[in-house]
């Protein structure tokens, strides 16, 4: 079963004939060009920060998904599975682990009548961009939220009033195990930011969603909006992962943070936005150190201000 990655009183590497004996099993399984070693994160993550995987691994197939969580769990390897890195912050000294990549070898998209079945590496973008061609409805809040399909469906992703759980039918899953198994709308048990293959470490490989037939020309308009009032509200020119905290209940969390006085606030190359306080952005040279100091901050400040505990939206992996 995957496991955090046991970076604490380390920075200890993984055991050298261990992992590269492991490497070799990868490379039977995926190809050895698709299996690196000592990876820097800062390449996989859109905050452009965090030290090296002890291995990154990119399947391009659900089999060989499965094959290599089973490897490594035979060799007592931890493992994480990534996308495009959009929330995610890793820490300065890497991780002690296996990265499983599911991104563009994995992101295929099919239209069938209504529906779209669509790999989890797929992007949000681009399903939506295949929705408008195809005259579907429903997935447009999505077409700027930047992640893919297996985050979007892990983390119930949302956006100006729509969330992922609206649209999906139905997910292909492989189990801790390595057993591939269909969850279905109600067994996923979606809420704001959770659902129950995230609790459970399922790995997302596909999804389907059911959408509406619509007007090309309506659908490309509210794509259009919605881009609009992002490029205007938020910080896209800086490097950043989305949102950084989580909506506090009857709260907005960039209300808080600029009513504590906290625009522009910075530790080292972190910063938060001064164009949207909700996000933490890399403003140039950030480590994982510096933002994590800057979250600690501001939560400190928010909570002595009203009382608010704010929770980071954005995973932290050390």
């Amino acid at each position: 079963m995957a496991t955090a990655c046991p970076n604490e009183g380390a920075p200890l590497r993984a055991d050298v004939a261990e992992k590269n004996e492991l490497i070799s099993s990868l490379a039977d399984i995926v190809g050895a060009e698709n299996v690196l070693a000592d990876e820097p994160m800062a390449r996989h993550t859109t905050f452009l920060i965090g030290g090296p995987a002890d291995i990154y691994v990119m399947p391009h197939a659900v089999d060989e998904v499965a094959a290599v969580m089973r490897a490594c769990d035979e060799a007592g390897m931890p493992y994480r599975v990534v996308g495009n890195g959009s929330d995610l912050l890793v820490a300065d000294e890497g991780l002690r682990c296996a990265i499983i990549q599911i991104l563009d070898n994995l992101s295929d998209i099919a239209v069938e009548g209504t529906a779209i079945r669509v790999q989890a590496g797929a992007t949000n973008a681009s399903v939506a961009d295949a929705a408008l061609a195809a005259g579907l409805a429903g997935f447009e809040f999505a077409s700027g939220i930047p992640g893919t399909i297996g985050g979007a469906a892990i983390m119930n992703a949302g956006a100006y009033g729509g969330e992922f759980k609206d649209v999906a039918a139905e997910l292909t899953c492989i189990t801790p195990e390595g057993d591939v198994v269909k969850v279905s709308r109600e067994q996923a048990d979606w809420s704001y930011r959770h659902s129950m293959m995230d609790a459970a470490g399922y790995v997302v490989v596909e999804a389907t969603l059911e959408l509406t037939p619509d007007d090309a020309a309506d659908i490309a308009a509210r794509m259009d909006d919605l881009k609009a009032r992002r490029e205007e509200k938020q910080p896209l020119e800086m490097p950043s992962a989305g949102s950084t905290f989580k909506r506090p209940e009857g709260y907005f969390a960039g209300k808080l943070i600029q009513d504590s006085e906290l625009r522009g606030y910075r530790v080292g190359g972190a910063q938060v936005s001064e164009k949207h306080t909700g996000f933490v952005v890399n403003a140039g040279g950030a480590t994982a150190a510096d933002v994590l100091q800057l979250i600690e901050d501001v939560q400190a400040r928010v909570q002595e201000r009203f009382g608010v505990a704010m929770e980071p939206e954005v995973r932290i992996w050390r």
